[in-house]
């Protein structure tokens, strides 16, 4: 009999990379049976995995009793939660934490949280406004607390965020600025590519990785080596900039403009895994990530 794989946010970046990734593996996907969790079963992303033979279910992560019924019967679920949905740590610590009670209840064998790290706490309480980051890190101290086996997922910074933040300029070149200098390390990552390549390895590793974390990156870049490669790639001229902190933060959202500048700060010290190296997380995929000038290419039109 198969197993049940459940995937939260089965229409994302994230779920639905894990999605495919598990369908076309030759072993996975004879192993286990996939039900997709989303909050709208008509949508045509969901409508797309009926298609494909996934079982589609609507769940609400505010309802106790929706997230029973979603991970029941799971072996293994794969759980991503959404801040800039309410924009709220509150929130986003209170619906992980149902999945998470709702797993233990269920008695899943293997929960898989995208995480992050405590920045406060890697910082020493210099980077407290990272509220995205500290809420996943308390939920995944709140899995580690209640006994669900357990592997935590903490995906990088997504090439997709900073293709866009290279624009083009008035004279045709491009420009990448940021309120940091070039001694930032961006771990990038192709989240809606490789989230499932990452992931599926988590799966089929299991055994060797409960109560561990696994870092989702191809590598660290420099901000000038991002611009390198892109005018490599591209044919266009780019360069990178460091702008002052409040020219920066004067062209985001004023309530999301601190925390953004604090993420960006984070990428100089203590960096965004507080150091971490990648090597062994990456030895565990059966296939090289997509690198930065990958992904460029990929969007070149």
């Amino acid at each position: 009999m198969s197993k049940l794989l459940v995937v939260f946010g089965a229409t994302g970046n994230q779920g639905g990379s894990v999605i495919r990734h598990v369908l076309a593996d030759p072993a996975l996907s004879k192993e286990f049976k996939i039900r997709g969790i989303t909050r709208d079963a008509t949508k045509p992303g969901a409508k797309q995995l009926s298609e494909k033979g996934i079982e589609v279910v609507t769940g609400d992560m505010n309802d106790a009793a929706s997230l029973a019924a979603a991970v029941r019967g799971a072996h293994t679920v794969f759980l991503v939660t959404n801040f800039w949905e309410t924009a709220s740590k509150a929130t986003e610590m209170a619906q992980g934490k149902a999945v998470a009670d709702a797993c233990r209840a269920t008695h899943v064998q293997h929960l898989i949280f995208s995480s992050l790290i405590n920045t406060t706490k890697a910082s020493q309480g210099r980077l407290s406004n990272i509220h995205h980051f500290d809420g996943k890190a308390e939920i995944e101290e709140y899995i580690r607390a209640i006994g669900v086996p357990a592997t935590f997922f903490l995906p990088g910074t997504f090439m997709s965020s900073f293709k866009d933040m290279i624009r083009q300029q008035d004279d045709g070149s491009y420009l990448f600025t940021l309120p940091v200098g070039d001694n930032a390390r961006l771990p990038l990552f192709d989240a809606a590519g490789d989230t499932g390549l990452f992931v599926k390895a988590i799966i089929k590793s299991r055994g060797s990785l409960l109560g561990e974390r696994v870092y989702g990156a191809t590598d660290y870049y420099s901000p000038t080596q991002m611009v390198k490669e892109f005018s490599e790639i591209t044919g266009k001229v780019a360069n990178f900039l460091t702008v002052p902190a409040e020219a920066f933060k004067s062209f985001l959202p004023p309530a999301a403009a601190q925390e953004i500048y604090e993420n960006m700060e984070l990428l100089v010290d203590p960096g965004y895994y507080a150091g971490a190296g990648l090597e062994s997380s990456l030895a565990l995929l059966d296939q090289p990530p997509t690198s930065w000038k990958a992904f460029v290419g990929q969007k070149v039109e």
